[in-house]
């Protein structure tokens, strides 16, 4: 508890016993890093913790600002929450399941430099998503006439 305690005070928030315990369930997530604020409000119910839904997004929001947290908004609609790590990584999402797979490639992060230096530019920040599925699984109608 005091560790949560400290990270809000050093990005500035008052603590709470929301926000406490929405932080621990960040920090303690296991097997899954990516958390939306319904997985969030879930593990609070689960628990007997008696925080309703618009407090969760609320303070994910607040964490998000404060830079806690690291919001994506991968395809498929609702947004998912990371802790905010200092080593940069991309990620990989599953179009069967939903997983998330976080991933480093020294190759492409290089090539991403070459390629803005080769227009002209400075490269500042990216963030790179895979849309991927099982070798051998069929994409939907769907997607193959978004492809057109």
């Amino acid at each position: 508890m005091a560790d949560q305690n400290h990270e809000l005070r050093k990005a500035g928030l008052k603590v709470t016993l929301p926000r406490v315990k929405i932080l621990h369930i960040l920090e303690n997530a296991t097997g899954q890093h990516h958390l939306s604020a319904e997985d969030v409000y879930k593990t609070l119910l689960d628990s007997g913790e008696d925080v309703g839904l618009a407090t969760v997004y609320r303070v994910l929001t607040q964490f998000e600002s404060a830079g806690l947290v690291t919001r994506h908004n991968f395809d498929g609609g609702h947004a998912v929450f990371e802790l905010t790590q200092e080593e940069h990584h991309d990620h990989m999402v599953c179009l069967d399941s939903g997983e998330i797979v976080e991933f480093f490639d020294e190759t492409i992060e290089r090539r991403q430099q070459e390629i803005a230096e080769e227009h002209g530019y400075e490269l500042v920040d990216h963030a790179l998503v895979l849309y991927v599925r099982p070798k051998g699984s069929k994409a939907t109608r769907q997607e193959l006439s978004h492809k057109k």
